[in-house]
């Protein structure tokens, strides 16, 4: 019995590979011409010497032979199932599911079977030696004789052929196979991926890339032998990457954006008007987000924004603005966009950089705390909130809860404290303190200052955790 396969390489004329081959006497007992797995069984063989002579006809090649007087009982190559297809069970942008019936060899026979995928976007293979071939792997083009399963192609002077004629016909063998292995290894690598699964039936291929073609190859491999058998490959597309839907900003108008973990919006800005200037104003409500803006595609600004940010940018007549919101990679984010041609109109309100609030303990009683916060030149509302917490209120707790685009109209109407408006031409005076009265002796309140601007949005400061006084 005889199993070969696998034509890889350079072409060469099949003339001159024709003078190397010496006919040699005898009955021809088998032909076949292709690049598949192929076999011949003789039910009744005498004993006697039996040549193979094999011949590349394209390209250079790479070969199997397996050679036996008990096919009967060796069965060295898994048998298939009686639908040897794969099935695409579940298609993706960036995954494919794949499934096949198990081949009778280990459900029937008990022998150790695996099962080995190919990935490439070329076209299908017919054998795993071909796979191996196009990798270029090492063992893919000289395999190591199996005692009782291989023989070396090339020595046929171990079955009584005189060694000086075929000695030549042997070295220009191994030195075609030789060129073909350097010319190999020079090529760029195959875009050819090849991963084994084991006994399993059913397999996910993730991080493939979407709205692309892709053939999928299965090949059962006896790992007692190290021979395969292939089912029937498939070949599936991924599916489009889900297209970005474009937001319409309009001018002097907040917009609210939510983007999801590591993900990105893209928002448009067409001014009906010519215009000096373009005003961008983003309010981050949680963690910090990246802001791109390009102007008839040139980019203009790339920035980090955490807070309350605005840029102002040199305008130009009829021109489009693509502003492009990339999330953060902790979680979902949350944010207020203002965009506007007219530079004096402000809907968000102005904001020191220190947002944070101070609590003095000196001023701490069982009933009240102290507490100041920072301002601005610009004339603001701020407004104070307080509300009873449990002692084992963390810092962790606050962390999640710090929406700062939740405004005072979510709050009970309970948890006022009071209102008040504030402001100074010297900056380092714009501070202004406040006592909170009428708390219960040890409690912890979580403390929150609004500021709200002359358009109504407000941004909320930093929360403050605070603990009044057990015993006084």
């Amino acid at each position: 019995m005889f199993f070969f396969a696998c034509n890889l390489g350079e072409p060469e004329l099949l003339e001159q590979q024709k003078q190397q081959i010496t006919n040699e006497e005898g009955t021809e007992l088998f032909s076949y011409k292709g690049n598949d797995v192929e076999y011949f069984v003789s039910s009744s063989s005498p004993s006697g010497l039996y040549q193979l002579d094999l011949l590349s006809t394209e390209k250079d090649t790479h070969f199997k032979v397996y050679a036996t007087t008990t096919p009967e009982s060796d069965q060295p190559y898994p048998e298939l199932p009686y639908d040897p297809r794969i099935d695409v069970t579940s298609l993706g942008r960036t995954t494919v599911t794949l499934a096949w019936k198990p081949s009778p060899t280990a459900s029937l026979l008990k022998q150790p079977i695996q099962y080995c995928i190919v990935i490439n976007k070329e076209h299908n293979f017919k054998s795993l030696c071909a796979v191996e071939a196009k990798l270029g792997s090492d063992d893919a083009f000289m395999m190591a004789p199996k005692p009782g399963l291989d023989f070396s192609p090339f020595d046929f002077a171990h079955f009584g052929f005189p060694s000086d004629n075929n000695s030549g016909k042997e070295r220009g063998f191994l030195k075609s196979s030789s060129k073909f292995g350097r010319q190999t290894s020079s090529k760029p690598r195959v875009d050819l991926h090849k991963v084994c699964v084991g006994n399993k039936n059913i397999f996910t291929v993730s991080d493939l890339k979407p709205d692309t073609q892709y053939y999928f190859d299965m090949f059962a491999v006896n790992t007692n032998s190290n021979m395969s058998t292939a089912y029937i490959g498939t070949f599936a597309r991924t599916k489009e990457e889900a297209k970005q839907k474009t937001i319409e900003l309009k001018d002097g108008k907040v917009t609210d954006v939510f983007i999801k973990r590591k993900g990105a919006k893209f928002l448009r800005f067409a001014p009906v008007s010519s215009h000096q200037k373009v005003t961008f104003s983003i309010h981050s409500c949680l963690d910090a987000v990246q802001i791109q803006v390009r102007r008839d595609g040139k980019l203009l600004l790339s920035q980090n924004v955490e807070g309350v940010r605005q840029f102002q940018l040199r305008g130009k007549a009829k021109a489009k603005y693509l502003i492009r919101l990339k999330g953060s990679k902790k979680g979902a984010s949350m944010l207020k966009i203002l965009a506007t041609t007219r530079p004096n109109k402000q809907s968000f309100p102005s904001l020191p950089e220190d947002t944070r609030i101070k609590a003095f303990d000196k001023l701490r009683t069982c009933s009240s705390v102290t507490v100041a916060w920072l301002g601005t030149q610009e004339r603001n509302k701020f407004c104070i909130y307080k509300r009873e917490v449990d002692n084992n209120y963390n810092e962790e707790q606050k962390k999640r809860e710090q929406n700062q685009c939740l405004g005072p109209d979510t709050r009970k109407k309970s948890e006022k404290v009071l209102c008040k408006y504030f402001h100074s031409q010297n900056i380092q005076k714009a501070v202004t303190t406040e006592t909170i009265r009428g708390l219960q002796p040890g409690k912890s309140y979580l403390l929150d200052v609004y500021v709200i601007g002359h358009g109504g949005h407000s941004v909320k400061y930093q929360s403050k955790l605070v603990k009044t006084r057990k015993f006084c």
